[in-house]
């Protein structure tokens, strides 16, 4: 189980385009945990990033690392829990990244604090589902359509799942009944995707971010590190294919 971060306000961005060769990969939650690793990871592999948060200073200290090297990257300021955000930052993609992305990486996420499922407040329920699932939703909502113009249809989609969408964990009934809601949305979803798509939820494994430790605490640092899961999840999402359309993956 793993996380990154993402963080409300309206679309701002900087950066612009695709260059030709490489993969363009958007990334939702990439201002920190797992999404941050994996772009830089993909970054120093020579790919475009897409990246979006909700945390602006987070955004403008990654821009600052990864620009230098190649200017084709795009920081966008978006809260992928609001509809109309998403939209805009749809709009902005394919303005300066001239087409769709090649991939997406729906990373955004949160979870509850340590809390029998009776005593977690009504708010927080409602931010774990508006964030993991639904934020996840918005995102291939506005996405989708634009990749399905692109040869008629092509590009793959990762829905970051976890292994608590496949189990139950007391004390975190709100993020596991996300997570359940993401692999079942995922084959769903892959049902009515043509045969140049695919959609896989993906379970990253447990490392040492901070969601974790708001669950282990201090024991989250015997886990391995976002960068080094990086390492491996990057690989392994690059080698993704139409032919994996509908599967429950695991890195």
């Amino acid at each position: 189980m793993g996380g990154s971060g993402s963080g409300r306000g309206g679309v701002k961005g900087t950066g612009i385009g695709r260059s030709g060769g490489n993969r363009s990969v958007l990334i939702t939650g990439v201002s920190k945990g797992l999404g941050r690793a994996l772009a830089i990871e993909l970054a120093n592999r020579g790919h475009t990033i897409i990246g979006c948060s909700r945390a602006q200073e987070k955004l403008d200290s990654l821009e600052s690392l990864l620009t230098p090297n190649n200017n084709q990257h795009l920081f966008l300021n978006a809260d992928v829990t609001c509809n109309n955000s998403v939209a805009e930052m749809a709009r902005i993609v394919m303005e300066k990244n001239g087409g769709p992305p090649d991939m997406i990486v729906n990373g955004a996420g949160t979870i509850n604090t340590n809390k029998k499922m009776w005593e977690v407040p009504a708010e927080e329920f409602d931010l774990v589902m508006d964030t993991n699932l639904k934020g996840s939703a918005n995102v291939l909502r506005h996405f989708i359509p634009v990749m399905l113009k692109k040869n008629e249809g092509e590009g793959i989609i990762v829905n970051m799942s976890s292994g608590w969408g496949r189990s139950g964990a007391a004390l975190v009934a709100p993020y596991c009944a996300s997570k359940w809601a993401i692999e079942g949305l995922t084959k769903s979803v892959a049902k009515e995707l043509p045969q140049g798509m695919a959609v896989v939820a993906l379970n990253p494994g447990v490392i040492n971010t901070d969601m974790l430790a708001s669950c282990f605490g201090a024991s989250a640092s015997m886990y391995q590190s976002p960068q080094l899961w990086a390492l491996k999840a990057a690989t392994m999402i690059l080698n993704l294919t139409p032919a994996d359309n509908g599967a429950s993956l695991s890195v």
